[in-house]
């Protein structure tokens, strides 16, 4: 694997090549004292102060009872005692927010490669579902998965240069609620050959997709043959899509073959004796029964996050979450 092969997988370099088959999509450029946040483990966890007051998540730390403990008074002794002031990332912030309200009020957040989806857990909501830039900062801040796009990008490279990319982006994608885990595909192409389809939600069974497997299978190989064959470069790669309702392809994502790619319902070395050519039958694997179901990524919540007393973040962090699950239950009451 090559270096340009990762760098054509980073979403602002495919995205705006298919704008037009993907998810609608805002990107900018991280300032390195961004970046520099998300890899410090040397103090207390702290979100970012914000220069609005509708975040949902309080910082940490920074409050108006604590104000006097950033306050450095004459003579106060040595200056390198005093903590710290919590981030402010006010430029990038603002063009979040507007970022956020264009897209209609929520987005989903994801770096170069990767997303936050390790860090789900830490949301009110349970989801990647982001509304301000302080839940953001708290799902990229958390995630253990970002690590790799951050310091191990090219870890796999024979051609390696550099441990990271030049530049960080961030990408918000739109919230879609109503989007169904079932009919997310990964695409598996070699020679420029689409030569595997995989079920990539592989943790559950689904029924559907056994009355839908033909036309599923179909429906990609034309957009496939049709449209993203002659936009991707690389020779082998692969990419992730997902079928709407009403039968159109939208492109999620784009992995470089191999290395730190998930093979799901093929393993990599099957893949690789794959000689296919244009034309002849392409192998699409869906989980048939509940018995062939894989198991997922169990992730729990670090201990060492967990400040649980009055008063604190996590207390107010929690007592969020609390609220946010009483509204779901009424509102799942109320629609019944």
């Amino acid at each position: 694997m090559k270096e340009e092969e990762v760098n054509r997988c980073q979403i602002q370099e495919w995205y705006p090549k298919f704008k037009s088959v993907s998810i609608r999509t805002q990107i900018h450029e991280l300032p390195e004292s961004f970046i520099q946040y998300l890899l410090d483990d040397s103090g207390p966890f702290l979100l970012p102060v914000s220069i609005y007051n509708d975040d949902a998540l309080p910082n940490r730390i920074h409050n108006p009872e604590e104000e006097e403990d950033y306050q450095v008074s004459e003579g106060s002794g040595d200056e390198s005692e005093q903590p710290s002031p919590p981030p402010s990332f006010p430029e990038l912030e603002l063009k979040i927010k507007e970022s956020i309200e264009s897209l209609g009020g929520a987005i989903f957040p994801k770096l170069n490669w990767s997303a936050p989806k390790d860090s789900a857990w830490i949301s009110t909501t349970g989801s990647l579902r982001c509304t301000t830039f302080s839940e953001i900062a708290l799902l990229l801040r958390s995630s253990e998965s970002l690590i790799h796009d951050l310091c191990h990008a090219y870890d796999s490279c024979g051609d390696k240069s550099s441990s990271r990319p030049q530049n960080f982006f961030l990408a918000l994608r739109k919230w879609y609620p109503s989007l169904r885990p079932e009919m997310e595909f990964r695409c598996f192409v070699r020679g420029q050959n689409l030569v595997g389809i995989s079920q990539r939600e592989v943790t559950t069974f689904y029924p559907i997709l056994l009355e839908k497997k033909i036309e599923l299978k179909r429906l990609i190989q034309q957009f496939y043959e049709d449209f993203e064959r002659l936009k991707f470069e690389s020779e082998n790669y692969t990419f992730d899509v997902y079928v709407t309702k009403d039968e159109r392809i939208k492109v999620l994502d784009f992995n470089p073959w191999g290395a730190f790619t998930l093979p799901l319902l093929f393993d990599w070395e099957e893949l690789e004796m794959n000689t296919r050519e244009e034309g002849n039958n392409v192998d699409f694997r869906i989980v048939e029964t509940q018995c062939a179901v894989r198991p997922g990524l169990k992730t729990a919540v670090p201990y060492d996050y967990l400040d649980t007393s009055t008063g604190s973040g996590w207390d107010q962090f929690l007592r969020n979450a609390d609220e946010e699950l009483q509204r779901q239950t009424r509102s799942s009451e109320a629609g019944a």
